[in-house]
Order: C-alpha cells, then structure tokens, then sequence
C-alpha cells in the first residue's frame, strides 16, 4: 500500500495544515485592525476660544437669561419637588497648569507689542496656528529685526502650548497640527 499513509504520518498532515492555516487566519485578523486615535475636536474648540478670549483681552458674549416671573418659579419648584433629579457633572473644559500658564501669560504680554502690527497689516494669521509675516514693506532695519523676533518667539509659545494642551487633555502628540489648525481658526476670529 505506498499510495496509503500511515495514520500517524497523516496526523501528522493534518497537524500542520490545521497549524498553517490557523497563523494564517490569526495574520490576517491582525492586519485588519485599524487603529482610531480619539480627537475631542469639541474640547480643543472650547478650550481654543476660552484662551485665545483670555491673550488677547476679549470677554466672551455675556448671555442673558430672562427674569423669570414668580408664578412660574412657583410652579416649576411644585414640578420638580415630585420628579427625581438628575445630576450631570459638567465635564471641565478648562485646560490649565502651571507651563499653559505661564505660555498665555508670555503671550499675552507679547500681544500687546504684535497688535499694532496687526493693525498696520504687518501680521496675518496662519490656518495652521501660527502668526505669519505678511509684509516688511515701510519698517526699518530694527523694527523688521524686531517682528521677526516676535514672531519666532510667538510661534514657539504657540507650538509648547498645543503641546501641553494635547497633554492635558490626553492627545496623541501626533495630532498636535490638529490642535494648531483649530487655535487657527480663533486666532484668526480674534484679530477681525
């Protein structure tokens, strides 16, 4: 019987194709795994506008709530007094530490030197984040060594800033260009 195999050898066959087939399919579940980085894209804007509001001295719109009357008061607490509240913690949009603190500080002092460029056109700001020479035209020597040394040292707070912010709020550093392009879109909002 040569065409037979033994039981052992054919056992031993279906061994490894069972083994084979088994890396196979394991390989090929692990190549299909993508991996999804969380962005709280709505954090960064929140937090974006409450730090852009506070470099460049902007108070954020007030909003008003109506008086409301007594008898609607009344009725309300009547209401409430039979139904089960629900309490919901606000999550804190707040991002702060003792290194954000001191980089909105620097560059809110900074700010009060780079307005008036602003204002004469000088400076423009970037989609990604970033403070922009937008012409040198008109200044002298020292006033073009001086916005340019603005400028550097703007950039740099800005770029330590999203750094720390995709720290506190547990963001890949990879996507620190997000944070930027969305500071952006504030900074840009600030200067009109």
């Amino acid at each position: 019987m040569e065409g037979n195999l033994d039981p052992e050898d054919e056992m031993k066959k279906q061994k490894r194709i069972f083994w084979g087939v088994s890396c196979i399919v394991t390989l090929m579940l692990f190549a299909c795994v993508t991996i999804n980085i969380y962005f709280p894209a709505e954090k960064v804007e929140s937090v974006a506008g409450k730090i852009v509001d506070d470099i460049r001295g902007q108070e954020p719109p007030a909003k008003k709530k109506p008086a409301p009357d007594k008898d609607s008061r009344l009725l309300e607490k009547t209401l409430l007094a039979f139904v089960c509240s629900t309490v919901y913690a606000d999550e804190a949009l707040t991002v702060s530490n003792p290194t954000i603190r001191a980089l909105k500080q620097q560059m809110k002092d900074r700010y009060a030197h780079m307005k008036s460029f602003y204002v004469k056109g000088f400076l423009g700001e970037g989609n990604d984040g970033y403070v922009t020479i937008k012409k040198i035209g008109g200044l002298g020597l020292k006033e073009t060594r001086d916005l340019k040394s603005l400028v550097s040292a703007e950039n740099a707070d800005r770029k330590q800033l999203y750094l720390e912010i995709a720290r506190a709020l547990k963001i890949d550093p990879s996507q620190v260009d997000r944070i930027g392009k969305i500071f952006g879109k504030e900074w840009q909002r600030s200067v009109r």
